[in-house]
């Protein structure tokens, strides 16, 4: 197949490629009737986000949609954005921009492959299936391409498959090494079998833990698909901004992302609403890919004891559990989130930059960190809630 012939197009408006060209590349999986592998690649979550305003204009992530076409059809696709500012990214570059603007550079805007918002592992380069190698190559060298023609300082490419990350790297790109906590699911019947792969003394703490979160004076609740309601909603938003406004200074999603959600996404939506009284007082909001749970955010109008660790983990393993899920995903950061049995995992992202002197220093500080990632997973493994045994096979 001569990949002279394909054609790289720049789409800023999703619309213009149209749903079925894009989930075909996105979610193929899904003509089985399932859930796609990756909720948030799909184009209706892509789609909520630029027409609820999160992404678009004043937000600094202006669309810019990869796709690579070969005899008249989409064979492959790319979530690709404008950016002018590093926010939202979770793999952060803030060093390397104060650096390069030091030395007289311009670091922004640069192109950025993800999903906004969203530190979540998943394919970056969405392949038709059939053309799995040469649609990933001609994503790689049109974004490349795209960001040297246009004088443009940069592109990354966040928390894409490991797959992905060396296929990158082979065709000159530069891989970062990073870490998350992910559960897995070892087959367990339910939370109580979980519990039995834990040292005594952690056992011991997560059922105390569990006991004093439900303590709080009323129920918690799971919502999905026609159970979810917009009152939920409003509710949810409450939690959402005060979250935001103390992580981020301002949230990232407008108020509309959550009615579109309730419109397109509600059947892909696990929510856990703590409710006291006939009123929410905290909140957890999970997404549901066909293997994993991905929690994403959370928010609380009133504290209590390990409603956090209720909501966002427990409650995640359970429903995880009993969809058969392999797996959970529950955000970046949280070193908290080993005692909970969370286990570190490396993770993956693409860099090109274009001035050959600061890619050699990016080059050098990525080997090292690299190292030292590798050796925190192997510390902080050491480290978890599970039995010796455990750990050695997880090792």
């Amino acid at each position: 197949m001569d990949q002279a012939s394909i054609e790289i197009r720049v789409s800023q408006h999703l619309a213009q490629i149209g749903a079925e060209a894009w989930d075909a590349c996105a979610c193929p999986e899904t003509a089985d009737g399932g859930r796609p592998l990756d909720p948030f690649t799909t184009y209706r979550f892509l789609s909520a986000l630029e027409d609820s305003g999160s992404v678009g204009p004043g937000t600094g992530w202006q669309p810019q949609y990869l796709t690579a076409h070969l005899d008249g059809q989409i064979i492959a696709c790319a979530p690709m954005y404008l950016k002018s500012h590093s926010q939202g990214e979770y793999i952060f570059d803030h060093a390397w921009a104060h650096a390069y603007e030091r030395a007289g550079g311009r670091y922004y805007p640069k192109l950025q492959i993800a999903v906004p918002f969203t530190p979540a592992t998943g394919r970056r380069f969405l392949v038709r299936p059939g053309y799995e190698t040469i649609g990933l190559s001609a994503l790689v060298q049109g974004a490349v391409q795209l960001a040297a023609d246009n004088g443009l300082s940069s592109l990354h490419v966040t928390f894409c498959m490991a797959q992905e990350a060396e296929a990158g790297r082979r065709m000159g790109l530069m891989a970062r090494a990073s870490q998350q906590f992910h559960w897995e699911n070892r087959g367990y019947a339910d939370f109580d079998a979980f519990l039995t792969d834990l040292s005594s003394r952690k056992r011991k703490t997560l059922r105390k833990e569990r006991r004093q979160a439900n303590d709080f004076g009323g129920e918690i609740r799971l919502y999905t698909g026609d159970d979810l309601r917009p009152e939920h909603w409003d509710a949810f938003w409450d939690f959402y901004q005060d979250t935001g406004a103390r992580k981020w200074g301002s949230p990232y999603l407008t108020r509309a992302f959550f009615d579109l959600a309730q419109e397109r996404l509600r059947d892909d939506i696990a929510l856990f609403l703590a409710e006291r009284d006939g009123r929410p007082v905290a909140g957890a909001l999970n997404l549901i890919g066909r293997e994993t749970l991905f929690g994403r955010y959370w928010g609380c109008i009133e504290h209590h004891p390990f409603l956090h660790f209720e909501l966002c983990y427990y409650r995640a393993l359970e429903l995880a559990i009993e969809m058969g899920l392999k797996r959970v995903e529950a955000g970046a950061q949280g070193e908290h989130k080993l005692a909970r049995g969370y286990l570190p995992v490396q993770t993956h992202s693409l860099h090109w930059i274009a001035d050959p002197g600061f890619a050699e220093a990016v080059a050098r500080y990525l080997e090292a960190e690299a190292e030292a990632v590798g050796e925190e997973i192997e510390i902080l493994t050491d480290y978890g809630p599970f039995k010796k045994a455990h750990v050695e096979e997880h090792q």
